[in-house]
This record gives C-alpha cells, structure tokens and sequence, in this order.
C-alpha cells in the first residue's frame, strides 16, 4: 500500500497563504534521521528539500504543495482553506483512496473516500514521509513569501514570513495591510487599520 504524509505550514501568519505539503513514497525508503521542519534552520530545510527533488527525480517519492490564498483563508476560514489543501495535495499525487494509506500530523483529516487515514499526535517527529511534508511545505512558503516582498517591501515579508514580528506590526501601522494581509486575523481585524 502507498504511504503518504501530509502536514501544513504558515496556520499562525499575519499575511501570505497557508501551505499544505504531501508526499507520497513510491518505494520503502529508509531515512535514518529526520526533523519536523520547526526545528530545522532554513539553510537544513533547503536541503532535505534539495534531497526531496533528488529522490522525485529517481522516482522514490513524489511531492506536492498546495497554497492556499489569504483571501481563501479570509472568505472560507483556517480549518475549510486546510482541508481544500488536503484534498488538492491528494488530487495532485493522483492517489488510488483504497490502496493508500495516508498519515497527517496533529488534528488534520484526509476526505471520507481515504479510508486508511490515521492522525498522528507530533506525526511530523515520528513519521519521516510527515516531516518530509512539513519540509516541503514550510520551504515552499517561505519561497512564496520572499517572491512577495519584491512587491511590498515595506513589510518585511523576507525575513518574517508574513508572521506577527514586532516589525510586521510596525508595518502594518505604517502602511496598512495589503493584498495578501489575512483580514479576519487579529490585530489587522480588530484594529483601525483599513
């Protein structure tokens, strides 16, 4: 039976998408170390990212990552965005739902038609197709967010993430949001920000 991981990133952030990383093992791979993406640098994720093209490329694993908008996340709310990711992640590996087995950190749930889902408590530190998820998705956040700090430089974007830093709030006082601010997330809802 495939084995896939799924796990999310970018569920706290001020501004930016939420990301929702899969990936699917083709084969028994053994991983003998492995981190949650949180505990690794940037410089450690950009590798096991670099590993995940390698390991795509030779046809070991596939991967995917579905982002999905602030305005998805302001129209739908957190939960509803997180599981659209789910689904497009599963929809994108093109995964028959009766020979998968599909493990998801934390409180996250795969669509009814996966019958052999299982919630991991801390997945992410116990199953490497988990981390590997989480990896892939933090990265390709990350990489989102950079692309845009080249539109809206006055926020910061490069170095916070679209996360809620002393510099984003001073930001967001400055400037106001913009297009990719999440509106219905505090301080930018409750504020008198426009």
């Amino acid at each position: 039976m495939i084995r896939v991981g799924i796990d999310e990133a970018g569920r706290g952030p001020l501004a930016g998408p939420v990301a929702v990383g899969a990936v699917r093992f083709n084969r028994p791979l053994a991983i003998r170390a492995w981190h949650d993406s949180k505990q690794l640098t940037s410089a450690g994720r950009e590798r096991w990212f670099a590993w995940l093209k390698i390991k795509q490329k030779s046809g070991a694993l596939d991967w995917t990552v579905a982002l999905i908008s602030a305005r998805q996340i302001d129209r739908h709310g957190l939960t509803v965005a997180i599981k659209l990711g789910i689904k497009r992640c599963l929809l994108g590996l093109a995964v028959d739902p009766a020979n998968c087995r599909v493990w998801l950190d934390g409180g996250l749930t795969a669509p009814a038609e996966f019958k052999h889902q299982r919630t991991i408590i801390r997945g992410d530190e116990k199953k490497a197709v988990i981390a590997l998820a989480s990896v892939a998705a933090k990265v390709m956040r990350d990489h989102h967010m950079i692309n845009c700090h080249q539109r809206w430089p006055e926020y910061g974007f490069f170095n916070h993430k679209g996360y809620g830093t002393s510099a984003h709030h001073s930001a967001l006082r400055r400037h106001g949001p913009c297009p990719i601010h999440r509106r219905t997330f505090a301080p930018i809802k409750i504020s008198k920000i426009k």
